[in-house]
């Protein structure tokens, strides 16, 4: 290996869980790691493009002061289309935050996966448009609008590859870092937030559900669980079972999981502490795999 070991990092797809995709990336370029190649599904596409464009600093800091009613103003909410919210706005404003750029011009290897849904593939995009490319991957379905895109129609890249190995092995690199943001539940939960109170967002992302009364009061007989939860959990059920299957393929160097109890899907509002915690799960990797390998990164030069 060269004075600064080399890697291609693997952003799995959980909603908000993926701000802790920030903290992994901070921790990394911290020990001088230098990250080569990015692949990410729905949130990992999201923060992996936004860092691959240079902008990781002005997203985070617009994110921590993220107010749950100023996520509000940015949900174009809409009753047709396969999905609650169009995702226009959202788009627009982090065009607005951090630019826009084609993926081929991105200074490392970047790719965004989405699923084509009409003929049921994965589909892997790496060049033309970045926020075109992050708008498809992070269509979760019945949240937001599958996205027309070249002739297709796609929606969230978990649904077939939440952890996006792949198309990373077509860059050489010395290390393959996965964040996995689907790990097993542990107890206390890792915040220790109460995650139990229905803020705004969701109570209004409910409203829009079959059934909803307008107070998030959507529930499934004697399970108690809202249609939303019931629609999350299954969704993270499924992307769960699928990376273990992606990681019985692939032999990652690190895999850094994030329990699946760590937050709710729309808790974004939880950005400080994700981002934190994103953090000290990857000092805990990489200690880990320093101590067993001799791997040393080396602090970029000032």
């Amino acid at each position: 290996m060269g004075n600064r070991p080399t890697v291609s990092l693997v952003l799995g797809s959980g909603g908000a869980r993926g701000l802790a995709h920030i903290g992994v990336i901070r921790e990394l370029e911290s020990r001088g790691y230098d990250i080569r190649a990015i692949s990410g599904s729905s949130m990992g596409a999201l923060v992996g493009g936004i860092h691959a464009l240079g902008g990781l600093d002005a997203y985070e800091n617009w994110v921590i002061a993220l107010g749950q009613s100023d996520m509000l103003r940015l949900l174009d909410l809409t009753l047709s289309g396969g999905g609650l919210i169009r995702g226009d706005v959202l788009i627009q404003r982090l065009r607005e935050l951090v630019g826009e750029c084609n993926i081929e011009d991105l200074p490392l290897d970047y790719t965004a996966v989405a699923v084509d849904i009409e003929r049921g593939r994965e589909v892997w995009l790496s060049d033309g448009s970045l926020f075109e490319a992050i708008r498809a991957s992070m269509a979760v379905p019945s949240v937001f609008t599958p996205h027309a895109y070249r002739g297709r129609l796609l929606v969230d890249g978990g649904l077939l590859n939440p952890v996006p190995v792949a198309p990373t092995l077509r860059t050489l690199t010395d290390l393959t870092v996965i964040v996995d943001l689907n790990g097993e539940a542990v107890m206390p939960p890792p915040l220790r937030i109460d995650t139990e109170t229905d803020p705004g967002l969701l109570a209004r992302l409910r409203s829009y559900l079959p059934g909803g009364n307008g107070n998030g009061a959507v529930k499934v007989a004697e399970s108690g669980l809202a249609m939303s939860d019931v629609l999350m959990r299954s969704l993270e059920t499924m992307q769960a079972a699928l990376t273990r299957r992606n990681l019985a393929v692939f032999w990652p160097d690190v895999v850094i999981n994030v329990p699946k109890n760590t937050c709710r899907f729309h808790e974004f509002h939880l950005a400080s502490p994700l981002i934190e915690y994103g953090r000290r799960l990857a000092v805990d990797a990489l200690d880990r795999l320093e101590a067993s390998s001799g791997v040393r990164g080396r602090p970029p030069s000032p």
